[in-house]
């Protein structure tokens, strides 16, 4: 018995199959690479996606405004979002004399997002033209204005003559900087009663409550150990108290 010959057409089928197959994948392929270049462009190169308004967070008073950030920023936050360098931003919204950190984030589909923490004044040193600068925790100095903010004590230099005499070796800017680290380490308690923090020679510090009382401080040095002993010194009412030496403080009046 002689088979019968392989029909022709069940041959070319699968062939036929395979070939609209790998045609499929080839259009699939360029319709993907299309659908991510469309995706790319409108992403990065066309106005649908720019940036529209810029919203900023943090801002405690009106001494730093959304349209002080927003100058700072400048011509950095135009044009698609996706394109906007974050860290460029950043560094010059931490430009502003008042910012001491910033964090930036893209908010879609248009919003550029600014988060601020403000610089917060612990005192505030008092210039021989009678400006008053702020200075902040860290020792920055970030605004100098008429009169100083409400909260925080005045850093004076009074100094003696045998301080005068020593400037070389210990400069105004680092009797300055004491009487700051002072004013830093005040329990919030104390902060809210300071008046003044006159500075007479390095350990020559003195504190003047708005009540009237009276605090020799000595140096900076042990200022968190003094600040400590001052808070439980204070629950006894008296014009003077002495933490220049913490281990042996002393009041009077």
């Amino acid at each position: 018995m002689v088979d019968a010959p392989d029909d022709p057409l069940e041959e070319e089928e699968p062939l036929t199959r395979l070939r609209l197959s790998r045609r499929g994948v080839v259009v699939l392929g360029a319709f993907v690479v299309g659908a991510l270049g469309l995706a790319g462009w409108i992403f990065f190169f066309s106005s649908v996606l720019d940036v529209r308004s810029v919203a900023v967070q943090g801002l405690r008073n009106d001494q730093l405004t959304v349209d002080q950030v927003r100058e700072a920023i400048g011509p950095v936050q135009d044009g698609p979002l996706a394109r906007v360098d974050l860290d460029a931003i950043r560094l010059r919204v931490e430009a502003i004399p008042r910012v001491a950190k910033a964090e930036v984030w893209r908010g879609w589909p248009h919003t550029l997002r600014v988060k601020v923490v403000e610089r917060q004044a612990v005192a505030a040193v008092k210039g021989a033209d009678g400006q008053f600068t702020q200075v902040d925790a860290g020792g920055v100095s970030f605004a100098t204005q008429p009169a100083p903010p409400a909260g925080v004590p005045v850093v004076e230099l009074q100094l003696s003559q045998a301080a005068q005499d020593a400037t070389g070796v210990l400069p105004q800017a680092a009797l300055i900087q004491g009487a700051v680290q002072v004013a830093a380490a005040l329990p919030p308690e104390v902060a809210k009663q300071a008046g003044s923090l006159q500075v007479r020679s390095y350990d020559d510090i003195e504190l003047h409550l708005t009540g009237g009382a009276t605090v020799r401080w000595g140096s900076a040095e042990r200022t968190e150990r003094k600040a400590k002993v001052l808070l439980a010194l204070m629950r006894q009412k008296a014009s003077a108290y002495d933490v220049s030496a913490p281990d042996a403080p002393a009041i009077s009046g």
